[in-house]
C-alpha cells in the first residue's frame, strides 16, 4: 500500500505537521502550492477584502494550483491536510480534490487551527469526490509523535 501526504499550507504549522505524518507513515511528501502565491495582506481574514475572504466566500473559488502530482494513480492511501479557513479546508483543497481521479483511493483529511474543529469540511469534501473512500478525518494540533503513531495505527 503506497501512501501520500498531500498538504497545503499557509503559514507552515500544517507543513510541519505533514513531514511529521508522512515519516510516521512511511509516505511520500506533496505541498499544494498555490500558483500564485498567498502574500500576508491576501491572508488577513479580519479584511472582508483580502483574497482568502473573498475565496472563502465564493463557493465556486477554485484558487489554481501552481504543479500537479503526475503519479497520483500510485497511490493507494491520500492524507489531505490543510489548515481550518472559516471553518472548513481552504477552496484550494477543492481544487486539489477535483483535480484528481480517487475512485476506490482511501481519503484521510487531517487540518489544523487555532481553534476550530473539523466541522462539516469532511461532508463539503467527500459531496466533491464521492467516489473515493473517505475516512473521518482529525484535527493535528499540538499532537506528540507517540499520539501520530496511536492514531496511524487505529486506521493504518
Amino acid at each position: 500500500m503506497k501512501k501520500l501526504v498531500a498538504y497545503f499550507s499557509a503559514s507552515g504549522i500544517t507543513k510541519s505537521v505533514a513531514e511529521r505524518l508522512a515519516k510516521a507513515a512511511d509516505a511520500d511528501l506533496f505541498e499544494i502550492k498555490p500558483a500564485v502565491p498567498y502574500s500576508h495582506a491576501d491572508l488577513d481574514w479580519t479584511n472582508k477584502n483580502s483574497r482568502s475572504s473573498l475565496e472563502m466566500s465564493n463557493q465556486n473559488s477554485r484558487p489554481e494550483i501552481a504543479k500537479q502530482l503526475s503519479n497520483m494513480n500510485d497511490y493507494d492511501t491520500i492524507f489531505i491536510g490543510f489548515p481550518i479557513w472559516w471553518y472548513v479546508a481552504p477552496t484550494i483543497i477543492d481544487t486539489f480534490v477535483e483535480s484528481y481521479d480517487f475512485s476506490g483511493k482511501t481519503i484521510i483529511p487531517f487540518a489544523t487551527s487555532g481553534g476550530s474543529t473539523m466541522g462539516k469540511t469532511v461532508e463539503i469534501l467527500k459531496a466533491l469526490c464521492p467516489s473515493a473512500n473517505w475516512e473521518k478525518g482529525k484535527m493535528l494540533n499540538h499532537v506528540s509523535d507517540a499520539e501520530l503513531e496511536k492514531w496511524l495505527d487505529s486506521i493504518l
